[in-house]
């Protein structure tokens, strides 16, 4: 079981790295596309960006359920079909209709994507292996979106929209090669699909209110709504223009700045996977939490003392590494401990509803920062990020108090309990 495992985890692992390979062809370029390339206009690429989030808000509600009842591999597979229905529409379109289509058909599809490959891994790990399973998707992730964002700079060409139109079909092309992976895996399963319609009443999955009746998911949900809008949902409005506007850095040196950021997710990941599973999950968010305040206060200090622009750029380019180092925490932290919260039958639910706290965290956060920042409210702004950094430090310590001790550092607790085991052995023998 451990080997067929390890083999449908390693199948999982390498097609969601080719799937991030092909986002990182696109990703970076959409509001160029629309609104230069295709000349429909900001106004345009901003409806097409919104309806990519909007679809995704649409779809989710209903996404854990579909996992929970038919399994999340279908899911993956339909979810690879329609963002790549998506992204090669997208490639084409030349009026604005067929743009806000072709964007929410692959938010659509990219949304559904995730949760299911998330319920994918938890069934291929263990409590104890979960961990550095996420850890391991996170890294590829990141290093999946750099290196396509590398090849797909090289590739575009503004005055050339066919250059643009191949940067989507090779995108296209990665989500069908990720669905062809996928249908090969062959699933060690530890709860069958067809045996949920024939269990007992009380045990069958359950729906937003049962998930909503544990408190404890709750808890983590509102934790990380906060964590999402303080950090991913401040870094292409609030952040950015507060770099530009207060700090007075130029644009491109946010590109350093973002290669920072990924550089420290790079190196940091498995650095700190070690440690971190020694640890109280509760405990890591809750350093999380003040490494972000850190992070806010430079990216504040960075605009008192523009007039030194190298301290000052210095001082940006460490918020985002400092942000980076944050996200390598989390990602062996937060996900595992979502799959340990969940009912071995509600995994796929409590996937997507959290995924669907991102994304409205994901949306609000751009709006909040970009209205502070079109106000020139920077220092309002600052105080308030400050202030969810904190948050986050709080919130977490409250959650720990009521997670069991597997739920929050399961590796400890299986620590503690092989003696006990052994001992029951033993005395069972004799």
């Amino acid at each position: 079981m451990t080997t067929a495992m390890g083999a449908a985890l390693r199948r999982i692992q390498f097609g969601n790295a080719l799937s991030a390979f092909g986002n990182g062809f696109t990703v970076p370029f959409l509001f160029v596309y629309v609104a230069r390339v295709r000349d429909l206009g900001a106004v345009t690429a901003g409806v097409v960006l919104w309806a990519f989030a909007a679809a995704a808000l649409v779809v989710l509600p209903f996404t854990g359920r579909v996992i929970d009842r038919r399994g999340p591999l279908p899911v993956v597979l339909v979810g690879s079909v329609v963002s790549a229905v998506g992204s090669l529409g997208f490639g084409l379109a030349t009026s604005a209709p067929m743009a806000i289509v072709s964007s929410g058909v692959l938010g659509a599809g990219m949304a559904v994507i995730q949760p299911a490959l998330a319920t994918l891994i938890v069934w291929c790990s263990s409590t104890t292996t979960r961990s550095r399973a996420f850890a391991t998707q996170f890294f590829l992730n990141n290093l999946g979106l750099g290196i396509g964002g590398l090849f797909g700079g090289l590739l575009v060409d503004t005055a050339h929209p066919g250059s643009f139109t191949r940067l989507f079909a090779i995108e296209a092309a990665m989500f069908l090669v990720l669905a062809a992976i996928v249908a090969t895996v062959r699933l060690p399963r530890t709860v069958a699909i067809e045996d949920i319609q024939d269990a007992p009443e009380g045990e069958r999955i359950g729906g937003w209110r049962a998930l909503l009746a544990d408190r404890s998911m709750v808890r983590l949900c509102v934790l990380g709504a906060v964590m999402f809008f303080a950090c991913y949902g401040q870094f292409e409005s609030g952040l950015s223009a507060f770099a530009t506007d207060v700090t007075r850095i130029q644009p491109a040196t946010l590109g350093v700045a973002l290669a920072a950021n990924t550089a420290v997710i790079v190196i940091a990941q498995f650095l700190v996977l070690k440690p971190v599973e020694r640890r109280r999950r509760t405990r890591v968010i809750a350093a999380v939490g003040l490494i972000w305040t850190v992070a806010w206060l430079a990216a504040g200090a960075s605009g008192l003392i523009h007039g030194h622009q190298m301290w000052a750029t210095g001082a940006i380019i460490s918020t985002y590494a400092l942000f980076g180092l944050g996200e390598a925490l989390l990602a062996p932290t937060v996900a595992p401990l979502v799959a340990d919260l969940a009912p071995g039958r509600m995994v796929g639910l409590y996937n997507s509803a959290f995924a669907l706290v991102k994304q409205l965290a994901l949306a609000v956060g751009p709006l909040v920062g970009g209205i502070l920042a079109g106000l020139g409210l920077y220092t309002p702004y600052i105080v308030m990020l400050v202030g969810c950094s904190l948050a986050i430090t709080v919130l977490s310590l409250r959650l720990g108090r009521r997670l069991t001790p597997v739920q929050d550092s399961p590796m400890r607790a299986a620590a503690v309990s092989a003696p006990s085991a052994e001992a029951d052995r033993v005395v069972a023998a004799a």
